[in-house]
C-alpha cells in the first residue's frame, strides 16, 4: 500500500476535528428536537406556582419548593438527586406603607427592597427631594438632604435584550447609601420596569460598609409619575413611610440538583438550570419559575432519548438567586476541586420569551461546534452569534473560575413589565414559547455532553486597577 504523504495526513486531521460533531450526532440531536412534549414545561411551571407560590429564601415555601423540586426530578427520572445546603443573611418583608400627607394626601403603592431596614416603630415622615438620576443624587452637596427623604426617578428602557436594567438597577442596588451619605433618612425609588400598571417592583440592594443605614423602598411606576408630578407644581412635599422590614439572622436552604449520568464520563458534567427561590408579591412564574420549568423538561426529553450522551447533564434549581447568588456561590465553594469538570454551563433566568440567539464563551476553535448546534437549532429560529452575549447570573462564579459558557438568549422585551412584581403569575407564560425554548436547552445540553471533547478553559476576568 501507498504511504500517506505527511502534509496530506495534516489536512485529513484538521478536517475530522474541525468537523466537532458526526453526521449521526447531528441526526440525533435533531431527533432530541423534535421529541419535545408540548406543555411539559408550562404543566412543571404550574405545579410549582399552584403547589407552592411565592417562595422567598429563608421562608416555609421555600422549604416547600425545595421538597416540590426533589420530589419532580425524582418523578421525571432523572438518575440522582440531592440537595445541598445554602446559608444566608435571613430577610424579612413586614408592613409596608407609604402616603403623601402634604399638599395633596393620597396613598402611594410601594415594597421595601430586599435587604432594607424598617423604619421603626414609628412612620417616617418627611420633605421629599427628587433626583432625576442616581448621579444627580450623587452630585448633591454632603448635607443637603438632612431630614429629608431621597426620591430617584430614574426610568428603565425597553430592550430585547435586557440592557436597560443595568443603568436603572444601580439606583436600586446603590440609592439607599448614596442618599445616606448626603443625610437622607430614607430613600426612594421608581421601580427598576418598564410596565405602567400600578405593581410595585422590589429586588435586591445593598448598603455600603461604614455609611449608616436607612430605609429602602420602590414605588410604583404610576406612582412615580403621580409623585414627580406634585413635587413639580413647587410645593413641598411631605412623605410619610411605614416599614417593617429587619434582618433576622441567618436562612438556610437547599440547592436541589438533579444528574442524568453520562454513558462513558459520568465524571464530566454539563450544568443547565433555573433558580428556585423567588420574591414574594407574585407567585414566581417567569422569574424563575420558566426557567426552573424549561430545564427541568429539557432534562426529561434527555431522559426519554435512544442515546445517552457521553458526559452527565446536571440541572440545577439554585438556592437563593434573587438576594445575591447565594445557591451559587455556596455551590461554586463546594465543587471548587471538580472545576475542570464542569465544561459547560448556561442558565434560563429571563422570562418566558423566546430564544432568539445562541451565544457562547469559548475560544476560537470551539466556535464552529457551537455553529453545527446552531445547524440543529434552525428549525426553531435560533442563530449562532458569535460575539456578545454573557453568562446566566447562577453559572457565574463558576465561569469566573474558568468554566465555559453557552447562552440561549430570550427575547426580554416584556420581562420587566412583571419583573419582580405581584403581576409575575402563570398568565404571563406561553406554553408554545416554553416548548422551544425546552427544544433548544435539551440540544444545547445534549450536544455539549457528548462533545469530541471539552470546550477547553476561559480565562479570569480582567480586574481594573
Amino acid at each position: 500500500m501507498r504511504s500517506i504523504p505527511a502534509f496530506l495526513l495534516a489536512i485529513l486531521s484538521v478536517s475530522v476535528s474541525a468537523a466537532d460533531y458526526r453526521s449521526e450526532q447531528l441526526v440525533q440531536a435533531a431527533q432530541l428536537r423534535d421529541s419535545v412534549v408540548p406543555g411539559a414545561a408550562h404543566a412543571i411551571v404550574e405545579s410549582l406556582t399552584t403547589e407552592v407560590g411565592p417562595r422567598m429564601a429563608g421562608t416555609e415555601a421555600d422549604m416547600r419548593a425545595v421538597n416540590w423540586a426533589r420530589a419532580k426530578f425524582a418523578a421525571l427520572g432523572f438518575d440522582e438527586v440531592r440537595i445541598e445546603p445554602v446559608k444566608f443573611p435571613l430577610w424579612t418583608r413586614g408592613r409596608e406603607h407609604a402616603e403623601v400627607i402634604a399638599p395633596y394626601p393620597q396613598p402611594l403603592r410601594i415594597t421595601a427592597l430586599g435587604g432594607s431596614i424598617g423604619t421603626g416603630e414609628q412612620p417616617l415622615q418627611a420633605e421629599v427631594v427628587m433626583f432625576d438620576t442616581l448621579a444627580d443624587l450623587q452630585a448633591a452637596a454632603d448635607g443637603s438632604l438632612s431630614g429629608k427623604i431621597a426620591f430617584i426617578n430614574g426610568r428603565m428602557e425597553r430592550f430585547r435584550d435586557g440592557r436597560g436594567y443595568g443603568p436603572a438597577v444601580a439606583q436600586r442596588g446603590n440609592g439607599a447609601s448614596e442618599a445616606a451619605k448626603k443625610g437622607a433618612l430614607a430613600v426612594v425609588i421608581r421601580s427598576v420596569g418598564t410596565d405602567l400598571d400600578r405593581f410595585p417592583h422590589t429586588g435586591q440592594m445593598r448598603y455600603a460598609e461604614g455609611v449608616t443605614r436607612i430605609p429602602a423602598a420602590a414605588l410604583s411606576v404610576p406612582d412615580a409619575n403621580l409623585l414627580q408630578h406634585m413635587i413639580q407644581r413647587g410645593q413641598p412635599v411631605t412623605l410619610a413611610l411605614d416599614i417593617g422590614a429587619e434582618l433576622r439572622g441567618e436562612g438556610l436552604s437547599y440547592n436541589v440538583i438533579g444528574d442524568i449520568r453520562g454513558r462513558s464520563k459520568p465524571e464530566e458534567v454539563v450544568v443547565i438550570g433555573g433558580h428556585l427561590d423567588s420574591w414574594d408579591l407574585g407567585t414566581g412564574a417567569i422569574d424563575d419559575g420558566a426557567g426552573v420549568g424549561i430545564t427541568m423538561a429539557a432534562g426529561a426529553a434527555i431522559l426519554a432519548h435512544a442515546q445517552r450522551p457521553l458526559r452527565t447533564v446536571r440541572v440545577i434549581a439554585w438556592a437563593n438567586e434573587e438576594q445575591g447568588l447565594h445557591g451559587a456561590n455556596t455551590y461554586a465553594a463546594a465543587h471548587a476541586k471538580e472545576i475542570t469538570q464542569h465544561i459547560l454551563g448556561a442558565e434560563s433566568d429571563f422570562g418566558a420569551g423566546r430564544v432568539y440567539a445562541l451565544r457562547a464563551g469559548v475560544s476560537t476553535e470551539y466556535q464552529s461546534r457551537f455553529a453545527q448546534i446552531a445547524e440543529v437549532l434552525a428549525p426553531l429560529g435560533i442563530p449562532y452569534e458569535p460575539t456578545g452575549g454573557g453568562a446566566g447570573p447562577d453559572v457565574g462564579p463558576l465561569v469566573v473560575r474558568g468554566m465555559p459558557w453557552a447562552q440561549l438568549a430570550q427575547d426580554g422585551t416584556d420581562y420587566f413589565d412583571t419583573h419582580h412584581t405581584a403581576n409575575d403569575v402563570l398568565e404571563r407564560i406561553d406554553s408554545a414559547a416554553l416548548d422551544q425554548q425546552v427544544a433548544a436547552y435539551a440540544v444545547l445540553a445534549w450536544m455539549a455532553a457528548d462533545a469530541p471533547s471539552d470546550f477547553g478553559r476561559v480565562p479570569p476576568p480582567v480586574v481594573a486597577k
